[in-house]
């Protein structure tokens, strides 16, 4: 996982590409928006593979542990970049952000921000008692191509 720019946790001015709110009922209708943006922005087929998987985890880890309902916001600035908010009770990232070796496997989880961190450029995570946001980018092997139209949720 490569080291973030400087300026991650700026604010990204640009429009979203795709916006939405979710629970575990819409999980399968933003997994094909999110496809289906990422290759409009020109990534390969892998690279959507990868793609969709980490920000389904991120969606999972939001309907498991971050109150059941998120928001998902898809932003292309030089990276198609994922942002994925919650309303819960928040958590210790340093706990799990950078995990270099895979954490063993428990009941409650601990594998999912791991799993996202070996597909993604790079994990961002802010978290405390009003909730979560993560934000991870796309890693691609080349330049991603002009932004699809806006499609607002």
């Amino acid at each position: 996982m490569a080291n973030p720019p400087l300026d991650h946790r700026a604010a990204i001015a640009t429009p979203p590409l795709f916006s939405t709110s979710f629970t575990l009922a819409d999980l399968t209708r933003v997994r094909h928006e999110v496809e289906a943006v990422s290759r409009q922005c020109g990534l390969d087929h892998d690279e959507i593979e990868n793609w969709v998987i980490a920000v389904n985890e991120l969606m999972i880890n939001v309907t498991r542990h971050g109150g059941g309902t998120g928001g998902l916001r898809l932003l292309l600035d030089g990276q198609l970049i994922c942002e994925v908010t919650d309303q819960g009770r928040g958590f210790n990232a340093a706990r799990y952000v950078p995990c270099a070796e895979r954490p063993p496997l428990s009941d409650t989880g601990g594998m999912g921000l791991w799993m996202v961190g070996q597909m993604a450029d790079y994990v961002l995570v802010d978290s405390g008692p009003a909730g979560t946001t993560i934000r991870i980018a796309a890693r691609t092997r080349g330049t991603l191509g002009q932004p699809p139209p806006a499609r607002p949720r």
